[in-house]
C-alpha cells in the first residue's frame, strides 16, 4: 500500500516517515508541506493512503480531504482532538493524535489495509433487495448475502460505499448510507453521524460523544446527537 504525508511541520513529516519505514506493507511516495503540492502530486499519481494534518496554512486538511478521490483513503494526523468528529464527515479511515504512538499508528495502518482490500474487491454496483421479516439480501462481491438485522452491529459509510459490520463478517456495498438507512427498520437502527448507523440492540453503553458496541467505539455527530437522545434514549431511560 503506497502513501504520502501532508504536514506543514518538517519534524512531523520526519516522524511520520520514520513510522512508515517500520511498516513493511507501506511505501512512502512523497512528503508535502501543503495541500496544493499534495494535490498536484495526486493529479499525476495513484495513491492508496494520505496521512494528513488538519491545521495548515492555505487549504486546511479537512477541506483538502473533501477534494481527494474516493479511491484514496485518508488518515488524519493532528495535535488537536477537537476535530475528531469533523473527520468522520469527510470519511476519514482514522484520526491520530500527535505525538503518535507506534502501536496506535500500526492499528490505523491495519484498518486502512482492510478497507483498501474491501474497496478493491467490491463490485461496481451492489444493492439491497427483498427486505422482508427479519432479514434482507444484499449483492456484494459477485455474491448475494443473506443478512439478518440482529447480526448487524453497525453500518459504516466509507467514501461511495457502506460497510455492514456483522457478527461474522464485514460486507461492503457500493451504496449511499442514506439509501440503506431509509430501508432499515427505524425501531432497530439509528443514524448517529454522517458516517455511522448503529443497531440499538447491540449498544452496551454510551456517553455524550460515543456509542459503545462490544469492542467498537462509534462517534456521535453533533447534528444527530439530539435525535439519538430524544428518540432512542429518553424513552428507555429509567427515572428516579
Amino acid at each position: 500500500m503506497n502513501c504520502i504525508v501532508v504536514d506543514d511541520e518538517p519534524l512531523a513529516r520526519e516522524g511520520m516517515a520514520l513510522l512508515i519505514s517500520k511498516q513493511k506493507d507501506l511505501q512512502l511516495l512523497g512528503n508535502f508541506s501543503n495541500a496544493a503540492a499534495a494535490a498536484a502530486f495526486l493529479d499525476e499519481n495513484a495513491v492508496d493512503l494520505v496521512f494528513l494534518d488538519i491545521q495548515m496554512p492555505g487549504t486546511n486538511g479537512l477541506d483538502f480531504a473533501r477534494s481527494i478521490s474516493p479511491k484514496t483513503l485518508v488518515v488524519f494526523t493532528t495535535a488537536y482532538a477537537e476535530y475528531a468528529l469533523d473527520s468522520y464527515d469527510v470519511d476519514a479511515v482514522d484520526y491520530l493524535i500527535k505525538p503518535i504512538r507506534p502501536e496506535r499508528f500500526q492499528k490505523a495502518v491495519q484498518k486502512a489495509q482492510a478497507y483498501l482490500q474491501l474497496l478493491k474487491g467490491s463490485p461496481q454496483m451492489a444493492s439491497i433487495e427483498n427486505i422482508a421479516g427479519d432479514y434482507f439480501f444484499v449483492k456484494a462481491d459477485r455474491k448475494v448475502f443473506k443478512v439478518f438485522f440482529k447480526d448487524i452491529l453497525f453500518i459504516e459509510g466509507l467514501k461511495d460505499y457502506v460497510v455492514l459490520h456483522t457478527e461474522g463478517q464485514n460486507i461492503i456495498t457500493a451504496m449511499n448510507i442514506k439509501t440503506i438507512h431509509d430501508q432499515l427498520p427505524a425501531q432497530l437502527f439509528v443514524r448517529i453521524s454522517k458516517s455511522y448507523i448503529v443497531n440499538v440492540q447491540h449498544i452496551t453503553s454510551f456517553d455524550n460523544n460515543t456509542v459503545f458496541l462490544r469492542q467498537f467505539e462509534v462517534p456521535i455527530g453533533n447534528a444527530y446527537r439530539q435525535h439519538f437522545f430524544d428518540e432512542y434514549v429518553a424513552r428507555k431511560l429509567l427515572s428516579r
